[in-house]
């Protein structure tokens, strides 16, 4: 091995490359299933799935990558178009100046950052439909935060999971 292979930074494999992606868009198709609900409490599983790795791997994805992704969840998720978009993307653009002014994090902080981020989506959401579409109760719209909210960290464990499996040889 020369000095030159040294140096070169490792390309990782496509395994390694496409979980993160993939698994988000998954969770994305997670509101295609015919789940009958009288109000919007199931949590928005394409968003917590984001967070998730990016929160887990903040090296791992830059501000853009949320667009196509948030664009995807708009399409399978028969939201307004732009809404996660716009939204993801906000968000992504939050957590990267959360990390520059950040020096350390722990878990608490990674979650009530979460928190903070998945109520403004789920709010921001809201506040695009009910613009479009008319008036809607709010009241579902918060339990929805709360279930998402508590479903995070077993969103991060799940990423934990995958990050092993995806950097395994």
């Amino acid at each position: 091995m020369s000095i030159d292979d040294a140096a070169r930074p490792r390309l990782l494999p496509p395994r390694a490359r496409a979980v993160p992606v993939l698994s988000t868009m998954a969770a994305s198709l997670l509101q295609a299933l015919p789940l009958v609900a009288t109000a919007p409490v199931l949590p928005p599983t394409g968003l917590l799935m984001l967070l998730g790795w990016r929160l887990l791997r903040p090296e791992l994805w830059h501000a853009w990558v949320a667009l196509p992704l948030g664009l995807f969840d708009d399409l399978v998720g028969g939201h307004p178009l732009g809404t996660a978009t716009t939204l993801w993307t906000s968000g992504f653009l939050v957590l990267d100046m959360i990390d520059d002014r950040l020096i350390w994090r722990d878990y608490w902080v990674e979650w009530g950052v979460a928190t903070a981020l998945i109520a403004l989506c789920v709010i921001g959401g809201w506040w695009i439909a009910r613009f479009l579409y008319g008036e809607s109760a709010f009241a579902g719209v918060g339990a929805q935060a709360l279930v998402a909210i508590f479903c995070f960290p077993a969103v991060v464990r799940l990423c934990a999971m995958l990050d092993r499996w995806r950097l395994r040889r």
